[in-house]
């Protein structure tokens, strides 16, 4: 497998890099990664919530350096119903928005 990336358009910072199967899930067209493979030095957990009827309550996580602030650009599920136990904890990126694309990576 090549590595996964999730990297923003505008600065070329990789949020995650996934170089193995088992810390990627692919989930109803969103990928969710292990948070182990993911930069969190500039992510931060919101209060901001959103509730899924099928996997639970998740928390919006936003972008933040000293030139650039992206709004729910992932979330997290700290806790999930049954049913989605996998993705607990994980944390879910769009395939590409106007800030980021998820793909392999380049380099």
């Amino acid at each position: 497998m090549k590595p996964v990336c999730v990297r923003l358009n505008k600065t070329g910072t990789v949020l995650v890099r996934a170089t193995a199967p088992e810390q990627i899930v692919r989930l109803e067209g969103n990928w969710y990664f292990d948070p182990e493979v993911v930069n969190k030095e500039f992510l931060r957990t919101t209060d901001r919530l959103y509730t899924c009827p099928y996997k639970g309550t998740c928390n919006w996580i936003d972008f933040e350096d000293e030139a650039l602030y992206i709004p729910d650009v992932a979330w997290v599920y700290p806790e999930t119903f049954p049913d989605y136990k996998h993705i607990a904890g994980w944390y879910g990126f769009y395939p590409s928005t106007n800030y980021y694309v998820t793909r392999e990576c380049e380099n």
